[in-house]
């Protein structure tokens, strides 16, 4: 019993020892801790104190230096005409050549960044940028400037300027001018000035095997069979970029079909076209130009029906000119898809002529006249519609009336690229003319033109 006493009283001595140190322990951290805090406080003060005053005597001593160079700089500007231009010349392209020839070590880079010398704009951007060479990159250093010193060094010294005085004026009646510098230069250099180019050609031709539908009463004859077309468009237009514009475009059509059903032509042609439509415009706006259109259409050949020794048309007859005088608007829609132009004219002077003497009744021209000159006004609108880049649109219409007799021809080909060179097209040509002598029992003084092919086209 004694021996448990014992026990308990020599742990509550040994506890009570462990507290009291303790107790020191957490009294000598509490008393501590906020003098280190302080320390560590005063410390970081006088770190901050340090790095204010180097930056304030950093920047004392670049204003130092900006002053005095800017008193340098005044002072030189003052003796820029006393200064010899050859020397100017060469100090710009040591400085050009420092920074462009292989990365050499110039002890005068380091010299001049410490240095309260003046130096020039060029030179002192030249100084940075191989410096900064210099500490990033110092294995790229090819060479050093006493190395090459010690070698003969770099000369320095200008050639004479390549100067061409031509006198322009008397060349402008000449399409390509062509300057030489004097022979005591050793500079070869010629320098070749072509007047600009305000004409553009483009070409579309095809050849076409086609599917063809020809109501009974065309005005030129023709039957619906299978046949092969071949079609060219010439355009050779001006632009001044000014004011005036010149289009011209030819358009050819020729096809020729075998028809089994006829026992009088092995061969006659199903398409015979030959127009050309030419626009002289000055501008009004931007869209808008006064304008002068002339029209003039003809075929190349004969023109049957089948079974029918008659001749329906032919070369000039008829022959069709229209000439206007109106306003031509500029179409550029749906951001460069829909292109084209539109026309009115109301003033326009019309003349159909025929060959054939037996055709004038066909075509409204009294019997026995060759030509009809009549009056009235005109409407044009050619369209082109970009749909994509396989298919596209091409649409003409045209009418002339003189308020008595109208004549309307609206020419759509559906073309859809299949390839480069190959594409199928869609031809649809309704026509109206009521200049007819005689008016067709089934469709009056309508007409209707239509096939659809496949072939080659290529375009430039």
């Amino acid at each position: 019993m004694m021996n448990i006493n014992i026990n308990i009283n020599s742990l509550a001595h040994n506890v009570i020892s462990i507290s009291r140190y303790a107790i020191a322990l957490l009294l000598f951290i509490g008393f501590s801790a906020p003098s280190q805090a302080q320390n560590r406080s005063r410390a970081a003060a006088a770190k901050r104190h340090a790095v204010m005053q180097y930056m304030q005597l950093q920047k004392q001593y670049e204003d130092s230096l900006r002053s005095l160079t800017h008193r340098r700089d005044s002072i030189l500007a003052t003796m820029a005409d006393s200064l010899d231009e050859d020397e100017l010349l060469a100090t710009r392209r040591m400085e050009q050549y420092d920074v462009l020839s292989p990365l050499t070590f110039h002890h005068g880079v380091a010299r001049r960044m410490f240095s309260l010398d003046s130096v020039g704009d060029m030179r002192r951007m030249a100084d940075r940028a191989m410096m900064t060479q210099y500490l990033r990159h110092p294995e790229l250093v090819f060479d050093t400037s006493g190395r090459i010193s010690e070698s003969g060094g770099i000369d320095y010294k200008p050639q004479e300027p390549v100067k061409n005085d031509v006198d322009m004026t008397s060349q402008a009646g000449d399409d390509v001018v062509i300057i030489t510098p004097p022979a005591d230069n050793d500079a070869q250099l010629n320098l070749v000035s072509v007047r600009p180019n305000f004409w553009k050609y483009t070409g579309d031709y095809s050849l076409q095997f086609i599917q063809n539908y020809v109501s009974g009463n065309w005005y030129k004859g023709g039957t619906s069979s299978y046949s092969m077309i071949g079609a060219v468009t010439l355009q050779l237009n001006y632009n001044d970029k000014e004011k005036v514009k010149w289009d011209n475009k030819l358009e050819m059509k020729l096809g020729m079909q075998s028809s089994q059903g006829d026992t009088l032509h092995n061969i006659k042609s199903s398409e015979d076209l030959i127009r050309l439509t030419s626009k002289l415009g000055v501008q009004a706006s931007k869209r808008w130009y006064y304008t002068l259109q002339g029209i003039f259409s003809t075929q190349f050949t004969h023109g049957y029906k089948s079974n029918d020794p008659m001749v329906y048309s032919d070369f000039l007859s008829p022959f069709t000119g229209n000439i206007s005088l109106g306003m031509d608007y500029k179409v550029n829609w749906l951001k460069g898809r829909l292109t084209g132009t539109v026309n009115l004219s109301p003033i326009a002077a019309n003349m159909k002529y025929v060959d054939r003497l037996t055709l004038a009744p066909k075509y409204g021209i009294d019997e026995g006249k060759h030509s009809l000159w009549d009056f009235g006004s005109t409407f044009t609108a050619d369209i082109d519609w970009k749909f994509s880049n396989v298919i596209s649109l091409k649409s003409r219409l045209y009418a002339y009336t003189t308020y008595h007799r109208t004549e309307v021809e609206w020419e759509n080909t559906l073309n859809f690229q299949l390839s480069k060179y190959i594409s199928t097209k869609v031809f649809i040509y309704p026509r109206f003319d009521d200049s007819a002598k005689t008016k067709d029992d089934t469709y009056g003084y309508f007409q209707l033109k239509e096939y659809w092919s496949l072939g080659f086209s290529y375009s430039l």
